[in-house]
């Protein structure tokens, strides 16, 4: 397939990863400060890197319009917020999500292939996908079909995102991997590595269902394979951490990450998001803060 890398390494010898230096990478990043001129852009730009979710059994028409007019109009009354990157819905909502958000230059992502669990046959994975990419989704996140990985059958995850990646079409493929359920950190980059010669456009570490989610040593070992498949191949793969990121401060330590193994290149809604429902509050909050001095309730803002 054309959008297979040609190169594609054994993935039985991926990179060893050394847990205990991950975490002190990750503890050492977490003492950066940031002076307040870089924390208001820094605030901001994590807003515009959300992909505002709503991913619920009671999920309604009514609720994802709400959500859709939550990305659009953050917060009418501060001036110069940004919008969101995306709003996430199931597939059954894709073309509501799309007829309310037209015009505005955010996009519409579903989540699919059997979402959260992957346990569906490929086949009906894949009509999935198609369905979302009819129905006007320009971002598909996808599940990794965990128990097959686990028993150590890469060559079907590769195939697997493969052809999903081609029923994308024009859509991009968030590929997520549930890192809370790959055990080591040396499956998650082997399963980050799997996924991007496969042709994910994006990997991402969770679907929220499943404690824990993401997690900063998690992000930064799929952030060094990015970095990695870069170097070897000349392509920018995104990264979005989802599940867990509610508030402000543990943001920004993301950004730094990324800024830190990545570099400014990839600190655009473009190669990396935040998969979040709450997230969004806090950091109007921040902003606010940052803007007048002083905090406004929480009851200003909507509770989507």
């Amino acid at each position: 397939m054309s959008n297979v890398t040609s190169a594609v390494p054994d993935f039985r010898f991926t990179p060893t990863i050394d847990q205990v230096g991950v975490e002190e990478r990750v503890a050492k990043l977490n003492t950066r400060s940031i002076k307040k001129e870089s924390k208001m852009f820094a605030l901001k730009l994590a807003l515009s890197m959300v992909d505002l979710t709503t991913l619920e059994g009671m999920d309604s028409p009514g609720k994802v319009r709400q959500l859709c007019q939550k990305a659009m109009h953050p917060h009418d009354a501060v001036d110069d917020i940004p919008k969101v990157a995306a709003v996430c819905v199931y597939p059954t909502f894709v073309r509501t999500a799309k007829e309310t958000l037209k015009g505005s230059g955010i996009n519409v992502a579903s989540v699919a292939t059997a979402f959260p669990s992957g346990w569906a046959p490929l086949q009906s994975k894949l009509d999935e996908v198609r369905f979302c990419v009819d129905e006007g989704a320009d971002e598909i996140d996808m599940v990794i079909s965990r128990g097959e990985f686990l028993k150590g059958n890469y060559s079907y995850i590769f195939d697997e995102v493969a052809q999903v990646k081609e029923a994308c079409g024009p859509a991009h493929l968030k590929v997520i991997l549930e890192t809370g359920e790959l055990q080591t950190l040396d499956n998650v980059r082997r399963a980050s590595d799997i996924s991007m010669y496969a042709g994910a456009d994006f990997i991402k570490t969770s679907t929220g269902k499943v404690s824990p989610a993401a997690t900063q040593p998690v992000t930064l070992v799929m952030l060094e394979a990015i970095r990695d498949y870069y170097y070897k191949t000349g392509k920018k793969i995104g990264m979005k951490p989802a599940g867990g990121i509610r508030d402000a401060k543990t943001a920004i330590r993301y950004l730094v990450m990324v800024k830190e193994t990545l570099g400014a290149d990839w600190l655009n809604p473009d190669l990396f998001r935040f998969g979040a429902s709450t997230l969004a509050n806090d950091l109007l909050m921040q902003i606010v803060k940052q803007q007048t001095g002083v905090y406004q309730s929480i009851d200003y803002f909507s509770k989507d």
